[in-house]
């Protein structure tokens, strides 16, 4: 076996229970990494010098392909309504299985951190069968000192084999495509599945199950920092403006996707970010748009002219979800350390289609718990095969994928930290308003801006709220530079009784979504569920 490249020579390859492997090349760098990749014929250089590569029929996570080893450490551990379970002895057999379809490749290997804070960040060692694989992962995550290599121990090890196809009946899975983690041997397993956002949701899925024991809060959420050390969270489901809002160039950007909060405050999982890329602008987000022309950029799924190799951000022929996932470092005011102090404020984001929420409100704590378990928004036509119209998801903790333990464990703990620190929380929709989606527009980006500015400045706190009628929380009145009927949405439809009509049904679906946490929460919480408490307002 030929190796090449900077690695621990007593934890390597063959430890793990590789054979007869072609090659590893350890720790490339960008340089090397573009070099195997172009030679392998994995993608493209573009205008700008970024790698574009096509993930094929899967442009998106497979997360009812997602398993869990279920043995005497999880089985009273793991939330398995939404972690489907593989025996140990079925995931020996998928091991074994990968081990063999191995034979004869060259892998990259990648020795990596998940998490900014060294107290409790985990060792990744990643291998893949695919060099632009390599280049992502070591874009997303965290990259060591050259000097700490050679003392690295990985605590995970998760290998990468997209041209494996599992046998549902051999394996015990769903389909050719897997993703098994055993949280006792440290091993994730992705086969079947060229996407490589599998590999960076892995890692967020194993710090989910280890840091609440250590009173850390995972959270999917981006996360800013202003000149007074006002740390902002910013929680959403894809979509809803997590990458966007955060990116806020009078702010430091600490993340744009996975945090842990902990005793010492909040800190980065990762080391990189992953901007959707359809519709993006120079004029619109003119920092995402311009790492998209550098070299050490991944794109994916992005339409280019192959002439120009100018890349056309606007076509969603290939998928609507076109990635780029690039260092944190090539944002200029991003954060050197991915960590920071106690969050002040902390932000839910909703893209609410059916157009009746505000564009703002405040919320309480037990309202925010009760917010964080329901993790609402709502999909549109275009955003997923075969959907039509408008769609309401409920993503508990605003990741329900990656969560492995029950979501009451990360909402409790949220509950505890947003009381400790006196956080205050907020509810924005950067949906629709004036409507429902087809018939409204979408929340003004500028609005959504400046009351985002007012409310971490502490500005907003001070203005005249409402309570309102539909949902129960606080709504300001008004805000300087804000059109006064927006923060009423009733007064920004046309048909009044339509409107009504549409936020009645909407709090009936949070009603009965919710029906499933009551259980798990205090009383207060329970209470905090929206109630038509009026007719119309």
């Amino acid at each position: 076996m030929r190796e090449t490249g900077l690695r621990n020579g007593a934890h390597g390859a063959d430890k793990l229970g590789f054979k007869g492997l072609a090659a590893v090349h350890w720790n490339l760098t960008e340089p090397r990494l573009y070099e195997h990749a172009i030679a392998n014929k994995e993608g493209e250089v573009v205008y700008g010098g970024a790698f574009c590569a096509e993930t094929g029929v899967h442009t998106g996570r497979s997360p009812k392909d997602k398993f869990v080893v279920c043995d005497e450490h999880t089985e009273a551990t793991v939330w398995w309504e939404k972690n489907g379970k593989l025996t140990p002895a079925q995931f020996d057999l998928l091991f074994n299985d990968f081990m063999a379809h191995a034979q004869g490749k060259e892998l990259f290997a990648q020795d990596l951190y998940g998490g900014a804070d060294a107290k409790y960040r985990i060792k990744a060692r990643v291998y893949t069968e695919l060099a632009w694989h390599s280049m992502f992962i070591r874009a997303l995550l965290i990259r060591p000192e050259r000097s700490e290599l050679a003392h690295y121990v990985p605590d995970f090890t998760i290998v990468c084999l997209p041209s494996f196809k599992a046998d549902p009946k051999r394996h015990g899975v769903r389909s050719e495509t897997v993703i098994a983690i055993n949280f006792t041997k440290r091993i994730i397993l992705i086969g079947g599945s060229y996407y490589a956002g599998e590999m960076k949701k892995s890692v967020f899925t194993t710090l989910n199950y280890y840091l609440p024991a250590e009173s850390v809060m995972p959270m999917h959420c981006s996360a800013n920092v202003g000149t007074a050390g006002d740390v902002a969270l910013f929680f959403g489901l894809s979509g809803t403006g997590k990458t966007t809002l955060s990116a806020d160039p009078n702010r430091t950007l600490i993340g744009d996707d996975e945090h842990g909060w902990g005793p010492q405050g909040v800190f980065n999982f990762e080391g990189g970010c992953y901007a959707k890329c359809i519709k993006l602008s120079a004029e619109a987000e003119p920092e995402i748009y311009a790492t998209t022309h550098r070299f050490g950029t991944v794109l994916e799924n992005v339409v280019f002219d192959p002439e120009t190799r100018i890349c056309d951000f606007d076509d969603d022929s290939r998928t609507e979800n076109t990635r780029a996932a690039y260092p944190l470092e090539f944002i200029p005011n991003a954060s050197r350390t991915g960590r920071a102090g106690q969050p002040k404020n902390l932000i839910m984001l909703t893209a609410d289609a059916y157009g009746v929420m505000p564009p703002i409100a405040k919320l309480t704590p037990a309202q925010a718990m009760y917010h964080f378990l329901s993790g609402y928004t709502a999909k549109v036509a275009g955003t997923e095969k075969g959907l039509t119209g408008v769609e309401p998801e409920f993503s508990t903790c605003f990741g329900a994928p990656f969560l492995p333990r029950h979501p009451s464990i990360y909402g409790n703990l949220l509950r505890e930290l947003i009381g400790a620190h006196g956080v205050d929380c907020w509810l924005v929709n950067t949906g629709w308003t004036g409507g429902r989606y087809g018939v409204g527009r979408r929340m003004p980006i500028k609005v959504t801006r400046t009351l985002l500015t007012t409310a971490l400045d502490g500005s907003l706190k001070n203005a005249k709220f409402r309570t309102d009628p539909y949902f129960g929380f606080s709504v300001p009145t008004s805000v300087p530079g804000v059109e006064p009927h927006l923060l009423y949405p009733y007064k920004t439809w046309q048909n009044k009784a339509e409107f009504d009509e549409t936020a009645r049904k909407l709090v009936r679906m949070f009603q009965e979504n919710f029906t499933k946490y009551e259980s798990h929460v205090d009383a207060d919480v329970r209470a905090a569920a929206p109630e038509v408490r009026i007719a119309a307002e």
